[in-house]
């Protein structure tokens, strides 16, 4: 018995070993509370609750198994695994299902949503090939780095997924300037950018480019595309310091406020938890984003230091478009907010994302 003890201790001990237990305990708090919220949200859909906490494990177990891959292997496979993301991400047109916008493809099994794997995959790309070069990277690799960057971006702007496709980007352009990019450069990309502002207009659908000019006059047309903006405003400016209570938010669960289980969860929160719950889960979401931050500035060698920086990062964006969106500040991308938002694709992206740069410290320590 007391061997068999022993084995199942050393067992467990060497499963859990990768894991940074201050960041996932923060992680578990921070799922703790998108199913507390959900569980108002969709009062009247308690299914949602559970089918995202199956999700939420699924994720965990996601980390789990990337938190054990040796960020040395993940390198070796950086290039086909973002090769074959792509060509899934490339049959999304030709394959993918009406479900969410023709976004997913159906493998028999499971629904694949192939633009989040892009989230991992693309920041690797990108970290794998800055690895290789001397840096702070010149023209020809960050030429390269643009087009591993602008291929996936576009592809998933196409679906059509603007907001996916921001978050893609944003990883990407992460890793490239954790890498020491001259600021003479990044100021001649900010132009380029500029000058292909009136190219990216003509390019959004309509309803895009009316999100656009609601965000710019919002009390234009406060009934139609602006009315998503102004039930979140009053929904966030009701909670007052304390909020209404758990289950008590009026514009949610009278249905004046859009998309409450999704993309405008955070303001169901500000509504029923006040002032004094945004501001906790903001230090929590920062807290988390301090401790991966860290994680990665302790890295061996500067593919992991630039992929876990980048997925980082990338975490913050989710954060800033989403709190953003819902207080009037931003356009409405259709970002979920980060493990609040129901949505199991998201979160297990997310999940498997604090899973590598987890492998990224953890493997530092064991010299592998």
């Amino acid at each position: 018995m007391k061997r068999a003890a022993r084995f199942a201790t050393d067992l467990v001990g060497r499963v859990l070993a990768p894991l940074d237990l201050p960041l996932l305990l923060m992680l578990v708090l921070l799922m703790g509370v998108g199913l507390t919220v959900l569980a108002s949200a969709a009062a009247d859909a308690p299914h949602l609750v559970r089918n995202q906490a199956i999700r939420f494990g699924m994720g965990l177990g996601a980390l789990l198994v990337l938190a054990h891959i040796p960020p040395a292997r993940m390198r070796l496979w950086a290039p086909w695994v973002f090769l074959g993301s792509l060509l899934l991400l490339a049959l999304v047109p030709v394959m993918g299902t009406g479900r969410s916008g023709g976004r997913w493809l159906y493998l028999g099994v499971f629904y694949l949503q192939p633009s989040e794997l892009m989230k991992i995959t693309v920041p690797m790309m990108v970290a794998w090939l800055l690895h290789r070069s001397t840096l702070p990277p010149g023209w020809t690799t960050l030429g390269a780095c643009l087009v591993v960057l602008g291929v996936p971006v576009a592809l998933t702007a196409m679906q059509p997924d603007l907001g996916t496709a921001l978050l893609i980007g944003s990883a990407g352009v992460f890793a490239i300037f954790l890498a020491g990019l001259a600021w003479w450069r990044i100021g001649l990309l900010g132009l380029a950018g500029v000058a292909a502002l009136p190219v990216l207009w003509f390019s959004l659908r309509e309803y895009q480019r009316n999100r656009l000019l609601t965000f710019m006059n919002p009390d234009a047309d406060p009934l139609g595309t602006g009315w998503n903006i102004a039930q979140s405003k009053i929904a966030l400016g009701s909670g007052g310091l304390t909020g209404k209570g758990w289950g008590q938010g009026s514009q949610a669960h009278l249905d004046f406020l859009p998309e409450h289980t999704t993309d405008f969860i955070f303001a169901v929160l500000g509504e029923e938890f006040g002032w004094l719950g945004v501001v906790l889960t903001l230090a929590l979401y920062l807290a988390i984003l301090g401790r991966a931050l860290w994680m990665a500035s302790e890295a061996r060698d500067s593919f992991g230091r630039l992929l876990g920086g980048a997925l980082a990062l990338s975490f913050f964006v989710y954060i800033f478009v989403n709190a953003g969106m819902i207080s009037g500040l931003l356009p409405v991308v259709g970002a979920p907010m980060p493990l609040l938002s129901y949505g199991g694709t998201s979160a297990v992206s997310l999940l498997a994302g604090f899973g590598v740069v987890m492998s990224i410290h953890a493997h530092r320590r064991f010299g592998r």
